[in-house]
């Protein structure tokens, strides 16, 4: 028997969708209220993620070694060394004060601002697909939004991407949030 939890005609599915659109808000306010911090958390995070998914990527490659080819077995264990360094390197520039993580955070913005046209775009297609569906609009606004400031992150000095870029992060996410609960909701019933 399935639990209502997992029914996706339950109003659960509706009750995250909206959960998740209020805490976009509160870290899109949080994000433009503080955009310093916003900028190096979100480096922290992704050079946390890189640190733990390289030693995790080790572990798993040497645990299936015997299942791998040499071959495969090396450049799957280079690319996993290479996830260390990357997020070891990121962490220490992090911990070097606010000179040191102008570098990280400029390095992530090049990344972030290719995500932010891809979900862009993505938006709003799935927008348009979806125009029967009340507050497509607000859809197409979020992808229409993402776009523009990943294009705006992408073209940046390196100077300015210390704070803007935590700004940028901080209207995704309200528009993100906005988009979650007047749009996004609507895809799942209520009970």
């Amino acid at each position: 028997m399935t639990s209502s939890f997992w029914n996706p005609n339950s109003g659960t599915l509706r009750a995250f969708t909206l959960f998740e659109g209020v805490l976009m808000l509160v870290l899109g306010v949080l994000a433009l209220v503080f955009p310093i911090l916003a900028s190096v958390w979100v480096t922290t995070v992704v050079a946390v993620a890189f640190l733990v998914g390289g030693i995790v990527g080790w572990i798993n490659n040497l645990m299936r070694a015997k299942q791998l080819s040499r071959w495969l077995t090396f450049w799957r264990l280079v690319v996993s060394t290479v996830f260390v360094v990357a997020g070891v390197s990121m962490i220490q520039q992090l911990g070097a004060g606010p000179a040191g993580v102008v570098v990280p955070v400029a390095s992530l913005s090049l990344a972030i601002g290719i995500v932010f046209l891809v979900e862009g775009a993505v938006a709003s297609v799935v927008s348009l697909a979806h125009r029967e569906i009340s507050g497509w609009g607000w859809g197409l606004l979020n992808g229409l939004i993402t776009l523009i400031l990943g294009g705006l992150i992408l073209s940046l000095p390196t100077a300015s991407l210390l704070s803007v870029l935590g700004i940028l992060v901080g209207i995704s996410f309200l528009f993100s949030g906005i988009d979650l609960l007047s749009f996004s909701a609507s895809f799942h019933p209520e009970d």
